[in-house]
């Protein structure tokens, strides 16, 4: 045999034993894949150097395993993030970006569990959905509160989601007495822009022994794995569902409502899935809510389908780190917002397409909290700083964080010139992203129930009836209140799609009074075929004088079947201020068919502010 022979007989040799053993270190056994879910609770944990927190299990599980230090819910809020979590789609390209707005999927996107079922999985949910869509048939074998991995077939691999209810924002509504507390109030170390009160000092001290609570109940799950013999042969995922849950986290797109804990501990006999070199180390990656879903598929070895929009950041089809990841906040229970963020490794970017609205609205679910009703009493009372004020206050248009060194986001850059380029290159990747995506959250909510029909948003935002682009471009201009645009905004009042007669209305509204040169063609568009763009035309004419054409415009609307555009109606109603006869009779005459309805809970706040009684005439 010649040298030349002998070479390449030798490389052919050596690649065939660095293939075997790569096969040898990839088991063909698949992995059992266990979720534990916790609710409404930020990385609040020891092993995250949370001083506070008494977290030993958990703790013990970051030591076994990794802690990813950048790690976010795409959704402040529970039914938003958990459908993009079991479709691997955001939300808001869903068409479920409002809470529990339930509208379909489109039937090209699969809820994940099906892809690891058809592979022979024994896929269990314990026993929390809340997918914000209808679910489809054949998601789960076993979703429920009986629903556990012991029920499947011999030898058969499960995915088990365990969730737990423990932290949510529910468990600090009722105050437990101080004595009873584990954590001390006055020991709590406040956010800057949380009011010193008794009652918040009360909360944190509550909701950080409910952390505690949560932490045993992780424990006894982890102890049942190893009493049956099952931890050697499965991966662990810890993660919240959001951040929380305090006043200005849940539901607000601030690390506070997003940065969730996320811990993994996988088996030596997986070590090939490590996303480090070894356990107890600290993984730098972003990943989000998105990704959980192809990451599933990717472990599994099934392949991951084209419509989903996350990354793989374990298993064969892992993928480079990415630079960014992206958050949305649509309608909140009752009340109407949208936002959008972005966040790298340092910053993070905000932008406010309603900035005319408060943070602070009357979520009454939120104000449930006896914290969050001594902020807002400390501010009416004038106790409030400037920064514990902020949330009180219309928003800026665009909002940015250099969350490295302002950890709780009090410190809006974004006028500052020294961060121009940050700013400017945040703003395109989030405009980019919301294009790629066909981010549905640019058609109101109502007028996007009467133009889909029976669509799901996701099929009709790709079916080439909507100008994306420039309705884009119309929410932009819309929501940066320079009255430099009043002539463009009144000409989108004149436009063909509704979406972007919606936004010129909008941006007149956050112009004001500025806005009384449009007044004719705001008139000319209160028997506009979307009751989104009759809403806002009729708030901008009552606040420039035009009272009663106003409220007659918004209690037609009021008797609309649909009942988002009901509640879209309530709100201007509530920000105007008008309390007249007739308004408050066409209040109570709203009444719920079901408890979902969030019409109702503004119907309930105000004839309470009222004192009369709504009636049931069903």
């Amino acid at each position: 045999m010649n040298a030349r022979y002998l070479m390449i007989s030798i490389i052919i040799s050596s690649l065939s034993f660095f293939i075997g053993e790569c096969r040898a270190q990839v088991p063909d056994e698949l992995p059992n894949i266990l979720w534990i879910v916790s609710e409404d609770n930020s990385p609040f944990l020891g092993c995250y150097g949370d001083e506070l927190a008494i977290t030993p299990n958990l703790d013990k599980l970051a030591s076994e395993g990794f802690l990813y230090t950048h790690a976010y819910a795409n959704a402040p809020v529970c039914s938003p993030a958990r459908n993009t979590i079991i479709t691997g789609v955001y939300a808001c390209s869903n068409g479920n970006q409002h809470m529990r707005s339930t509208y379909p999927l489109s039937e090209i996107v699969r809820m994940f569990p099906r892809y690891l079922r058809e592979l022979g999985y024994y896929c269990t949910n314990n026993y929390k959905e809340d997918y914000n869509t209808p679910k489809q048939a054949d998601t789960w074998d076993e979703s429920g509160k009986k629903a556990h991995y012991k029920n499947r077939k011999e030898g058969q691999p499960f995915f088990h989601v365990k969730n737990i209810h423990t932290t949510h924002e529910s468990s600090i509504h009722k105050s437990i007495p101080t004595n009873e507390l584990i954590h001390k109030p006055d020991e709590m170390k406040l956010p800057p822009y949380h009011p010193d009160t008794k009652e918040m000092r009360h909360d944190w001290a509550q909701y950080y022994d409910k952390i505690t609570e949560m932490d045993s109940e992780v424990g006894e799950i982890l102890q049942k794995l190893e009493d049956d013999g099952l931890a050697d042969n499965t991966i662990v995922f810890y993660y919240s569902d959001h951040g929380g849950v305090l006043g200005r986290s849940k539901r607000y797109v601030y690390e506070s409502g997003t940065h969730v804990p996320f811990l993994i501990r996988i088996p030596d006999k997986y070590k090939y899935l490590f996303p480090a070199e070894k356990p107890n180390k600290k993984v730098s990656r972003l990943i989000s809510f998105v990704d959980l879903a192809p990451t599933m598929l990717s472990i599994a070895g099934i392949p991951i389908p084209d419509y989903m929009q996350g990354n793989a950041f374990l298993g064969r089809q892992k993928t480079d780190d990415p630079d960014y990841a992206y958050m949305f906040r649509g309608r909140m229970d009752e009340w109407y917002d949208m936002c959008r963020s972005v966040r790298d490794k340092k910053y993070r970017y905000i932008k406010n397409f309603m900035p005319h609205r408060i943070y602070g609205q009357h979520i009454s679910y939120l104000w449930r909290a006896p914290s969050m009703q001594s902020w807002e009493k400390a501010y009416i009372a004038g106790e409030c700083n400037e920064t514990q004020s902020v949330f009180w206050n219309t928003k800026p248009y665009e909002e940015l964080y250099d969350t490295e060194n302002d950890p709780w986001e009090v410190n809006n850059l974004a006028g500052d010139p020294a961060f121009k380029k940050v700013l400017d290159r945040m703003r395109k990747v989030n405009t980019d992203w919301m294009i790629n995506i066909f981010d549905a959250g640019v058609i109101p909510e109502a007028d996007m129930i009467r133009r889909r029909g029976e669509m799901s948003a996701y099929d009709y935002m790709r079916s080439g009836q909507v100008p994306l682009k420039e309705i884009m471009e119309a929410a932009d201009v819309a929501s940066q209140g320079d009255e430099n645009n009043i002539r463009i905004l009144t000409d989108y009042l004149k436009n063909a799609d509704s979406a972007i007669r919606y936004w010129g209305a909008t941006g007149l509204l956050i112009l004001g009074e500025k806005a009384v040169s449009a007044k004719e063609e705001l008139l000319k568009v209160l028997d506009d075929e979307s009751p989104d763009v009759i809403v806002v035309a009729a708030e901008i004419l009552y606040n420039i004088g035009k009272k009663e054409v106003a409220t007659n415009s918004l209690l037609k609307v009021l008797e609309y079947p649909e009942d988002k555009a009901r509640c879209h109606a309530l709100n201007a109603i509530v920000y105007i201020g008008e309390d007249g006869q007739d308004v408050r009779d066409a209040v109570a005459r709203i009444y719920p068919e079901k408890q979902y309805k969030y019409s109702w809970r503004i119907v309930n706040w105000l004839t309470d502010k009222w004192k009369i009684k709504a009636v049931d005439n069903e």
